[in-house]
């Protein structure tokens, strides 16, 4: 066991951290304030070859493995949730499954201007009426000679209106087949019949985009079909475990970010004749965040280390995403408290890194179907 990162993922840290700080971190407040979703931010990231880390390089990817990638994400995660919250979805949700399991003719077309980040791709699954319950989706997909007409709607999708490629879920046959019942297709913004519905207005991570997508006969090709049909659940929950790890990521970056201002804070913030810092009080709650930060942490690089290792990594990701997402709302409430009053406004960014932390415990999973996921494999 060694738990020392190598040169090359210390270099990405560094690579990360220097943009995170130099490109992101000036426009944060303002794309918060203003609900603004920045192409040019997802641009600059593909520029640096961050949209096709853990991708192979004869797929535009960077050749490097999901180590890599976690860093990456909780790198951003630390200055600009946002961009990591865009990052995750386009990277573990966009372009996996294409990988996983598309042709070799679906990875040329799609696959490569993803990696390379001339595209942003998003991932189309939540519905109004199937959240947590996957397999009650109403969407659509009827077979109509050499293409599939798509009807429904999507709910609540990261990079929505934005992206230029979607993997969409829908039924493609009755319901007693259950999870045989559903199919993935890639879907490109543009086709006649897709569109896009209401666009949400959020708590937090207000610099991504999220909003319906909408499907009224929409025409896809045959060869847009993922996989084989009835195959969409498994690609799903493929895809949602790793997934898991860019959201655990992200929350570690969170976590780490609050705590470096509440630390900093706490020295320069004078009270009762000293810093705050020399209080017993604050130095506790310091010490808890670091420790939660560092377990979460390894958590999340182990589930990412397996997954590069082709080993089995569904309950680690389950449980570094469930850790991780509970500590950075645990650090960034603390972080809000040792400020006092002043963590309350929107002078201070703790304000919006605790707004920005709770989707965390929500999205890609609740903490409540990590606690599933984790009892079922402990109880099997």
């Amino acid at each position: 066991m060694d738990f020392k990162l190598g040169e090359e993922h210390e270099m990405l840290r560094q690579s990360v951290r220097d943009f995170a700080e130099g490109e992101l971190a000036p426009g944060v407040a303002d794309r918060d304030e203003n609900e603004y979703f920045d192409r040019s931010v997802f641009d600059k990231m593909g520029e640096l070859g961050l949209t096709g880390i853990p991708f192979e390089e004869k797929y535009g990817g960077a050749g490097m493995d999901y180590l890599a990638y976690a860093i990456a994400v909780e790198e951003l995660g630390r200055v600009d949730p946002s961009a990591a919250d865009t990052l995750s979805a386009h990277v573990s949700l966009g372009a996996w499954p294409i990988l996983a399991f598309g042709t070799e003719e679906q990875k040329s077309k799609y696959l490569i201007p993803l990696a390379e980040g001339t595209k942003l791709g998003a991932f189309g699954l939540t519905e109004a009426g199937a959240g947590s319950d996957a397999i009650a989706m109403t969407c659509k997909a009827d077979l109509d000679g050499e293409s599939y007409v798509l009807n429904g709607r999507k709910i609540f999708i990261t990079n929505a209106g934005a992206a230029d490629t979607y993997v969409v879920f829908a039924r493609t046959g009755p319901k007693e087949l259950r999870s045989k019942a559903f199919s993935a297709f890639i879907v490109e913004k543009g086709t006649p019949g897709f569109s896009f519905g209401k666009f949400e207005k959020k708590m937090g991570l207000r610099g991504t985009q999220n909003c319906d997508l909408v499907f009224e006969d929409c025409r896809i090709p045959k060869e847009n079909l993922l996989g084989k049909e009835g195959e969409g659940f498994k690609i799903s929950m493929q895809t949602l475990d790793g997934g898991r790890i860019g959201i655990a990521a992200q929350s570690v970056g969170i976590a780490q970010g609050a705590f470096e201002l509440a630390r900093d804070y706490a020295k320069q913030r004078v009270q009762f004749g000293k810093p705050i810092s020399a209080l017993q009080a604050i130095q506790f709650k310091l010490a808890d965040m670091a420790l939660e930060i560092k377990a979460s942490r390894l958590l999340t690089y182990n589930a990412a280390w397996k997954k590069s290792q082709n080993m089995d990594f569904g309950i680690d990701a389950a449980m570094a995403k469930l850790k991780a997402s509970e500590t950075a709302n645990k650090v960034a409430n603390q972080a809000v408290q040792i400020h006092g009053g002043y963590g309350y406004t929107r002078e201070y960014p703790v304000e919006r890194i605790m707004r920005d932390a709770k989707i965390t415990e929500i999205y890609e999973g609740t903490s409540e179907i990590q606690r599933v996921v984790i009892s079922n494999s402990i109880l099997r």
